[in-house]
């Protein structure tokens, strides 16, 4: 499927216009990996606040979903930038579409496998004979790189484990589908919880300490338009104005979780829920300028290379990000 999407996204025309060719040299469109929520809080909050409007910006976020492909839609003209995990985004530019990291709002992951304790697993060994959900689409990537790291089969089988591709939902876990299941620290893990499970019910491995961790939301655009000036200008406005969203959103996560309410027109997020996911998320947008930190890339890059027989990448990527616009930014 993931090949289908890249596919597609290559013969969507990449030579062709990106909606910078409208002449807009204010207009930015940005495509979320997700449906509205506190995740993306810190693009509300710089819409909100006037932070965008500040820069002369006049920017459209367009809301992700379970049939929205980022990649897709950067690659056929639909949006000016998305916002990707680093694994989806390398394997992407691997696979022939250009896509370049202009800025890294998110320090730290927020994946993570929550288990049933009463399973018996305490530790990374216990995995096997075990049956794990995991998210594909591209979310697979670091949960394939960790397990050829530490030499557990994915194939099932006692010695391995069976996975079983989890939809974006906590489902498997409370139906006793899966001993273990993806979430993310600000979202999954909090239905959980919300669905009368006990903590102490529970054993969760986070990425970042497995030492596993790849790098999460980051700011994408094509390579080719880095070579348009107005599209850079337009581009450090944008990253500007949107890591003070973010860091307006760490520091005021009631009020942030608001505005995301605000701009939810589903109505499926209720308020509670999202303070708790900004509170989570101001964890991990925590320490960054919005620069890309080249050593978190260079974990990155060595976790998803470990792949054993099959690895999301096969050579260490290049020119897959850039300083140019932020260090334009935070000056």
């Amino acid at each position: 499927m993931k090949k289908m999407i890249i596919a597609a996204a290559i013969a969507a025309g990449l030579g062709g216009t990106s909606a910078i060719a409208d002449g807009h040299a204010n207009s930015v469109s940005l495509q979320l990996q997700w449906v509205t929520q506190a995740q993306f809080a810190g693009y509300y909050v710089a819409l909100d606040k006037g932070f965008y409007e500040a820069e002369g910006l006049d920017v459209t976020i367009l809301a992700g979903g379970p049939d929205i492909a980022p990649p897709q839609v950067l690659a056929g003209g639909g949006a000016d930038a998305m916002l990707n995990w680093m694994p989806s985004a390398l394997s992407a530019r691997e696979k022939g579409l250009p896509v370049v990291n202009i800025a890294q709002p998110f320090k730290r992951s927020g994946l993570m496998l929550t288990c049933w304790k009463d399973t018996g697993i305490t530790k990374v060994e216990d995995f096997r004979g075990k049956t794990i959900g995991v998210w594909f689409f591209g979310n697979e990537y670091p949960f394939l790189s960790w397990m050829s790291q530490v030499g557990i089969p994915t194939e099932g089988g006692a010695d391995g484990v069976t996975v079983l591709k989890q939809g974006f939902n906590v489902d498997p876990l409370l139906n006793r589908e899966a001993d273990c299941i993806s979430t993310m620290t600000y979202n999954e893990y909090g239905q959980v919880i919300d669905a009368g499970v006990n903590p102490d019910e529970l054993v969760t491995f986070q990425y970042e300490e497995q030492g596993v961790a790849t790098l999460e939301d980051g700011i994408y655009v094509l390579e080719e338009n880095l070579n348009d000036p107005v599209f850079v200008d337009k581009m450090v406005r944008f990253v500007r104005a949107s890591m003070e969203g973010w860091k307006y959103a760490e520091a005021n996560a009631e009020e942030a979780a608001g505005i995301i309410l605000d701009n939810d027109d589903t109505g499926a997020q209720n308020e509670a829920a999202q303070i708790r996911m900004m509170g989570e998320i101001a964890k991990l947008t925590a320490g960054s300028n919005g620069a890309l930190d080249v050593a978190d890339f260079d974990r990155t890059v060595a976790t998803l290379l470990s792949g054993g027989s099959d690895p999301v990448i096969s050579a260490v990527p290049e020119g897959a990000w850039t300083h140019k616009i932020t260090d334009l930014a935070l000056k």
